[in-house]
């Protein structure tokens, strides 16, 4: 199960992101996840809500995951094509000489933080995207 390593990235790039905005606590990230990116997204989710419990800043963060279509490149025609539909060859031509453009990624779209008020707790959007921590590498192992 990688999704766990996954997970682990997303938490760790999170908190960083967060410590440059000086932000307390976090409310929600939002993800894309690629098609084909091998990453299951309900044993995410399970990973995701186990491994908040163990970081103070995000305890009770929910995790929303938005699918990234797949997408493939023709070498021989020039077009592209929705990989899940037509695989490795290109409906376009039926040409084998293909690869893929997009889809196996897991990107940090977007981070949602509780602000403190004295009167109680507020869910704000800051959009605390940050384009060092986008595009994790889910082939790394966890350190």
């Amino acid at each position: 199960m990688h999704e766990l390593g996954v997970v682990f990235y997303i938490i760790r790039d999170v908190k960083a992101v967060a410590a440059e905005n000086k932000v307390s606590k976090v409310a929600s990230v939002t993800i894309e996840l690629g098609e084909v990116s091998g990453v299951i997204p309900e044993y995410l989710t399970d990973c995701w809500e186990w491994a908040c419990k163990k970081e103070p800043i995000m305890v009770g963060a929910k995790l929303n995951i938005e699918t990234m279509q797949a997408i493939t490149f023709c070498e021989d025609c020039r077009q592209e094509y929705p990989t899940v539909q037509y695989a490795k060859i290109c409906p376009h031509c039926g040409s084998e000489n293909t690869y893929l453009l997009k889809g196996r990624d897991v990107n940090i779209k977007d981070i949602t933080v509780m602000e403190s008020s004295k009167e109680d707790d507020m869910s704000q959007d800051y959009n605390l995207e940050n384009d060092d921590h986008n595009g994790l590498d889910i082939s790394a192992t966890v350190e």
